[in-house]
């Protein structure tokens, strides 16, 4: 067996038989414990931190990251390969073939010149490959696991591929004043199953507006909370200057802060 400890550089094939020799009886019990159910949400997080490190620009930590997504495919493909359904190999045989079939434009003699043209044809293919005959099939295939403003997002799309649309952004506004309305309704009926769902409306349509104002929604409201959070910290740090008790303080005091904050911005 070959001894990892004594290795200066290490690849795929390392990878593959380190997590192999983990999960193996005498390796360690905690990696041969787990299951796809249970390491599912450390994929999530894992993806999260993919995210982290592109949007701080940090080279070093997206390596990292990358390779800790790298890890978690070995991962899933090892406990499928004990139970002789699938493997590491098939896996990239898999995504090869479909790159390829997805790609007649570089593999094929198909013509497509723009991105608005490939992404066409891959939608095309896609759609004919899985066998989805309607948009609303295309739709149901939208995983239900997504964060919910990126899914609303691409079933609206898909939709509007349709026509299934407004004409311009002045619509689907028109809607939103509509959907409000219909939450302030239902609050004053107090039936908690009405105002979820006319809450989820009101938020289903913010999402419609974002698509023809061209503005990520799931962006947007990082960088709305990343605000919140900033001019909280320093409304906080101002209380405390001034000796200000925030939580007996009236909220017309505190939000004398906030404007006090939010004018120095």
């Amino acid at each position: 067996m070959v001894d990892f400890t004594k290795k200066d550089e290490y690849n795929i094939v390392d990878l593959l038989e380190i997590m192999a020799l983990l999960r193996q009886p005498g390796g360690c019990p905690w990696d041969a414990k787990q299951t796809h159910e249970s390491i599912k949400q450390n994929f999530i997080e894992e993806t999260y931190e993919v995210i982290e490190a592109i949007n701080k620009n940090d080279k070093d930590l997206l390596c990292e990251e990358l390779g800790d997504i790298m890890m978690q495919v070995v991962f899933h493909a090892q406990i499928e390969k004990e139970q002789g359904s699938f493997d590491f190999d098939d896996i990239c045989d898999g995504i090869c073939k479909k790159l390829i079939v997805r790609h007649p434009h570089v593999f094929g003699d198909v013509k497509a010149d723009t991105v608005d043209k490939v992404l066409s044809n891959w939608d095309e293919i896609k759609n004919k490959t899985k066998g989805r005959k309607t948009v609303a099939d295309s739709m149901i295939s939208v995983p239900r696991e997504l964060p919910a403003l990126m899914r609303a997002t691409k079933l609206q799309k898909k939709a509007a591929d349709l026509g299934f649309d407004w004409d311009n952004a002045s619509g689907a506004l028109d809607k939103l004043g509509e959907e409000t309305l219909e939450l302030k309704e239902a609050i004053a009926s107090g039936d908690k199953t009405h105002i979820e769902e006319e809450f989820g409306d009101l938020l289903f349509s913010m999402v419609n507006v974002s698509r023809f104002i061209k503005v990520d929604s799931e962006e947007a409201l990082t960088k709305a909370s990343d605000k919140f959070l900033d001019r909280f910290s320093k409304v906080e740090k101002l209380a405390s200057q001034r000796g200000i008790d925030m939580k007996s303080s009236p909220l017309e005091v505190l939000d004398s802060l906030w404007n006090e904050v939010k004018a120095d911005e």
